[in-house]
């Protein structure tokens, strides 16, 4: 009697635990709790935006739960690495002519237009070349720092814009470097690597350089587009994303740092 006590109480122990178990596991009668993380967006993104990207993928994230991971770099490079990848979200260069290119390799979809990138001279703060126009870059012994072109949207233009005013020959002559990024470009002007080179007036650091504003007549505006990518798997969230870089906050965030937003009357004559 004794022993068919103890094999009972063996058996409902072992009932208890087998039940128990069950409880914890997933079972085709019972689904899994449903995955409620919002998806992480991917960003690649011109280093001349750095800053009020970092500062609107902020406000974005603090606004809807969805984080922003960025890959700032050249707009060409970033072009290449979508390419090479197929991975990503959304595609913010610094120039229109990349987003074309993409659009041709079937990379992106609609683009929004968000702000102006507008070229200006620097030089190092005193200005001891003594640098007054885009002429004086090409004089003898003037050191001149810009980017590279392709790889980066300010070296692109760049190029363009001294073609445009006759003097780029002249001025790869006084080169010192082609910089990967319009960052390095304030590197090399900050320290007085350079006497001379051309970056967007946002990036303007009044502490560490003076700058000489380019004429319109001469000059190249560009504007800075943003869209998504064909391959990314979260489309919603991207576009989210996208509509609230080109929103009223997004703007006034762009404002601050010294951008100057799309549309404006100042560069009505700028065309995508």
């Amino acid at each position: 009697m004794k022993a068919h006590l103890l094999l009972i109480v063996a058996l409902l122990v072992a009932a208890t635990a087998a039940f128990a178990c069950g409880c914890t596991g997933t079972t085709a009668d019972t689904p899994a709790a449903a995955d409620t993380t919002e998806p992480e967006l991917l960003v690649y993104c011109g280093a001349g935006m750095r800053e009020p990207m970092d500062e609107i993928a902020m406000a974005f994230t603090n606004e809807t739960g969805i984080p922003i991971n960025f890959v700032f770099g050249g707009s060409n490079t970033l072009l290449t690495q979508m390419e090479l990848t197929e991975m990503g979200d959304v595609y913010m260069p610094g120039a229109t002519a990349y987003f074309d290119a993409a659009r041709e390799k079937g990379l992106v979809e609609e683009e929004h237009l968000t702000v102006y990138h507008v070229p200006i001279i620097a030089v190092p703060k005193g200005n001891p070349a003594g640098i007054t126009c885009l002429e004086d870059m090409a004089k003898p012994g003037v050191r001149v720092a810009l980017g590279e072109n392709p790889g980066t949207a300010i070296g692109q233009l760049t190029d363009k814009l001294l073609e445009k005013n006759n003097l780029l020959a002249d001025v790869e002559k006084n080169l010192v470097t082609r910089s990967g990024t319009v960052n390095e470009l304030l590197v090399y002007l900050s320290m007085g690597q350079a006497d001379v080179g051309i970056i967007w007036e946002d990036l303007y650091v009044p502490e560490k350089m003076d700058i000489i504003y380019i004429p319109n007549t001469a000059n190249l505006v560009k504007i800075v587009p943003i869209g998504v990518l064909t391959a990314s798997e979260h489309p919603d969230e991207a576009e989210q994303f996208t509509a609230f870089v080109i929103s009223d906050e997004g703007k006034e965030i762009f404002t601050r740092h010294g951008f100057v937003t799309y549309p404006s009357d100042t560069y009505a004559d700028v065309k995508p």
